[in-house]
């Protein structure tokens, strides 16, 4: 059984992280985090005291991480700290905060992606796939999310743009960002020329499919030794 931490718990992805490990007979919830003067703080979730104290990961084998780009750098600490692996879910992390990441990795496992969801994953190796093949095709990317999204573009969308940028010959500028409603996460790749135009999308129907990515992390870099993975690492 899996000891498990979870940071940013009472965010949207980390309720349902939550959710389905306590319904998930091979994880044991031992810690649940969250950012320093928020209204739930001391609140329960199952039988578990919600606290803004980090320090609370030394009672749990590893962490998952859904906060914010700062709130995870000081997670950061903490796990090298008590040397436990970390899954970071966590978006908008710029350059230097991922080299940090990667340069940690040489101490405790990390599993780091924009997105844990298999299915986008997928995209990921479909889009590579493609890139490869239509170098001369003029390639854009759209992604649509929430209203209360606050990076923009999307994680996923920007390792979309590196996948394309690494194999065409018309690099991709601007990506389309847009914030409505309640939306979950749309994706979409457009590969254009003058003789076809061939799209790779992705849309997610619940957040679910993050946290099951998540929780499948988690399993899988338990006793995996340091180094820096992503969820290409995982499912393959």
């Amino acid at each position: 059984m899996i000891k498990l931490a979870v940071n940013g718990c009472l965010g949207k992805m980390g309720q349902r992280i939550l959710n389905l490990a306590f319904a998930d007979s091979d994880f044991i919830v031992k810690a649940c985090m969250e950012r320093p003067g928020h209204s739930e703080l001391n609140s329960k979730i199952g039988d578990v005291a919600v606290t803004d104290d980090l320090n609370v990961i030394s009672a749990a084998d590893l962490v998952i991480d859904f906060s914010a780009p700062s709130a995870a750098m000081d997670l950061l600490a903490i796990a090298l700290k008590y040397k436990k692996p970390m899954v970071i879910g966590t978006t908008g992390l710029d350059a230097k905060q991922i080299d940090r990441l990667k340069s940690e990795a040489k101490v405790i496992p990390i599993v780091f992606s924009p997105n844990m969801s298999v299915g986008v994953n997928v995209l990921f190796a479909l889009v590579k796939a493609g890139a490869e093949k239509l170098k001369d095709y003029q390639v854009s990317i759209i992604e649509e999310h929430h209203i209360h999204k606050k990076d923009a573009p999307s994680g996923t969308a920007k390792k979309l743009a590196e996948i394309v940028n690494a194999q065409v010959k018309s690099k991709i500028g601007d990506i389309q960002s847009i914030r409505e409603d309640e939306i979950i996460g749309n994706h979409q790749v457009k590969f254009e020329s003058e003789l076809d135009t061939i799209v790779l999308s992705h849309s997610a129907k619940t957040r679910d499919i993050f946290a099951m990515g998540a929780l499948r992390a988690a399993k899988w870099i338990k006793d995996k030794p340091a180094g820096f993975f992503t969820m290409q690492d995982v499912l393959a």
